[in-house]
């Protein structure tokens, strides 16, 4: 019996946990092979893969974001190769079942849930007496009829083989995400998530996972990402993993975890300053809202003052990337009381700030009682919501504007000095800068069309111009040292107009050969000469003393020369400040 395990992952980087888990646990008694796809393959060449490997059984791992290309596939397999047997199994379909059932004709099992013994028990069923009334957990037609088998218990997951096994999987390592296990379940109960409905939180065995990551990392793995939906919950098991990673990480490896922030001891965090090498970890924070009655009508518990608490401290000790997560459209939230979530949580400075919207997951307390706040969502996945009671389809166009410049301006980290100014000296609050940026990008017509790096620079300053043409001047002299800060060369034609004409920019450079001290002992010890200095530097006039800002954050309105050396070998670009009133040449600029 030929068996194929596959999904349609959301981008090529990821590695699908699922398939390698029901892999390891059907073997030795069923070999199975791993096909992985995109959803943005197109559907007729995953078909002609899979068919070219003549299964009798292929098994779909379906999610949000594949099940709608997973059956455009199934459906299409199931005219060429009706013999063939097709099992769907995954958060997506483990719940209404029926629904699925009779939607997906052409699927013949549904696993319900936790999948690795129920699907090799079927296995066995399908090779053999074929008496499906034998295994706990699936779904399926039965004399015309949806038939359910009742769930089986939990799996010991100290008892279950390594994923991670595979010489197939050894060449792809260290370009993929790796995504690992430590726990199912989760301890809370947030009425939009999945994981409130399973109960308790289960462990797999310390030492096998330790085996794993040791295993991972010597074959190149360089992303390890934890799944676990609360990484932190145990202070003791946290430590101990924490202690682990840092002591037996291979250079260049990178761990991702989620974390609750709230219930996060600061001596946790103190310890992670001081032993973790900086950029080994990054941290995930679900938010999600501020507000105190959303949060209990969704039953999530959240002390914000704790959670701003971690992640400042975190932030302070410099050493962990930090992606925290809100949610538009929880119930209650309306437009005005999510401006505050995001004003509240962008006060953090997160590196990344993920600003999602709410899907109503099937299977979820939120979806079962949707008509309590009149919700509407999309019928297909990912079922994102279209308005409820208080926010209404309008207010959602209009974040999702917000939605689209954050990701380019602030996540990016295209603009970070420039976004600093404006979001606290020029707008009344960052969702203020960014809903009016995100609503004139929108009516500009920029969300349809591509841009490259100086475009972003372009469109901000146009933005700017007719919004608040006063703040120009400053912003402009950042947004020229943001936009060096993301150059790897010289750059030949900056999105700006030169200020400079070409004979004063000779006489500043007669000025700095003659007295270098003028931008410090730095710039000094590079001893460059006159070809040097027109090679490999750039010249610009900054509209205020930029020096002195970048040391009080206070605008001082005197011009300041900004040079930058491109480094010949590497490219990396080194700004240096001056007044301009400090070179002994220049005076009537």
């Amino acid at each position: 019996m030929k068996i194929v395990l596959s999904t349609l992952n959301a981008k090529y980087i990821h590695m699908n946990l699922a398939l390698r888990c029901l892999k390891s646990f059907a073997e030795p008694e069923f070999e199975a092979e791993i096909a992985e796809y995109t959803i943005k393959d197109p559907s007729m060449n995953i078909v002609s893969d899979l068919f070219s490997k003549k299964p009798d059984v292929i098994g779909f791992s379906c999610y949000i974001w594949n099940i709608e290309e997973t059956i455009t596939v199934i459906k299409m397999l199931k005219k060429i190769m009706p013999s063939v047997k097709i099992i769907l199994g995954g958060p997506e379909v483990s719940y209404d079942v029926i629904y699925w059932l009779e939607r997906i004709p052409e699927a013949d099992f549904i696993v319900i849930g936790e999948g690795e013994e129920t699907f090799k028990q079927l296995l066995t069923e399908l090779s053999g007496p074929m008496d499906l009334s034998n295994v706990p957990g699936i779904g399926y037609m039965k004399e015309g009829k949806p038939a359910i088998n009742p769930q089986r218990n939990k799996l010991d997951l100290r008892e279950l083989p390594s994923p991670f096994r595979f010489e197939e999987d050894i060449p792809h390592l260290s370009k993929r995400v790796i995504y690992i296990e430590t726990s199912r379940g989760c301890p809370f109960r947030c009425q939009f998530c999945l994981s409130s409905i399973e109960v308790g939180v289960r462990y797999f065995d310390r030492e096998k996972i330790k085996e794993d990551i040791r295993y991972l990392m010597k074959n190149g793995a360089k992303t390890i990402k934890f799944v676990d939906r609360t990484f932190n919950i145990s202070r003791s098991y946290a430590m101990e993993m924490f202690q682990f990673l840092i002591d037996e990480h291979l250079p260049g490896t990178v761990f991702q975890f989620e974390i609750t922030a709230d219930i996060m001891r600061p001596e946790v965090i103190e310890f992670l300053n001081q032993t973790a090498p900086a950029g080994l970890f990054r941290f995930e924070i679900g938010v999600q809202s501020t507000n105190d009655s959303t949060n209990e009508l969704v039953m999530r518990k959240q002390n914000f003052q704790k959670l701003t608490r971690t992640v400042s401290m975190v932030k302070n000790g410099g050493k962990i990337d930090q992606h925290l997560d809100l949610i538009a459209g929880l119930p209650e939230e309306d437009y005005h009381s999510f401006r505050k979530t995001f004003n509240d949580v962008f006060e953090l400075r997160p590196e990344e700030l993920q600003l999602g919207f709410l899907k109503m997951l099937r299977g979820t307390g939120l979806r079962i009682r949707a008509d309590e706040h009149q919700y509407i969502y999309m019928d297909h996945s990912p079922y994102e919501i279209l308005g409820n009671n208080v926010l209404s389809f309008d207010d959602i166009v209009r974040i999702k504007q917000v939605e689209d410049v954050l990701e380019k301006y602030w996540n990016d980290h295209r603009a970070d000095e420039t976004i600093e100014y404006l979001v606290s000296n020029v707008f009344e609050s960052p969702f203020d800068f960014f809903q009016e940026f995100g609503s004139y990008w929108d009516s500009q017509g920029w969300s349809r069309i591509g841009h490259q790096l100086e475009d972003l620079f372009k469109r901000l300053s146009q933005f700017l111009q007719e919004v608040h043409p006063s703040s120009l001047d400053v912003v402009e002299g950042l947004m020229m040292y943001d936009y060096i800060q993301n150059q790897k060369y010289k750059p030949r034609k900056p999105w700006w107009t030169h200020k400079l004409s070409k004979s004063e920019k000779s006489e500043i450079y007669q000025s700095i050969l003659s007295d270098p001290e003028i931008f410090g002992d730095e710039f000094i010890q590079l001893h460059l000469n006159e070809k040097d200095l027109y090679k490999h530097t750039m010249l610009e006039l900054i509209p205020f003393n930029a020096g002195s800002y970048f040391d009080t954050n206070e605008v001082e309105r005197e011009n300041s020369i900004m040079l930058v050396y491109f480094q010949p070998a590497s490219g990396k670009p080194t700004v240096y400040f001056a007044p301009l009133k400090g070179i002994k040449t220049i005076t009537a600029i």
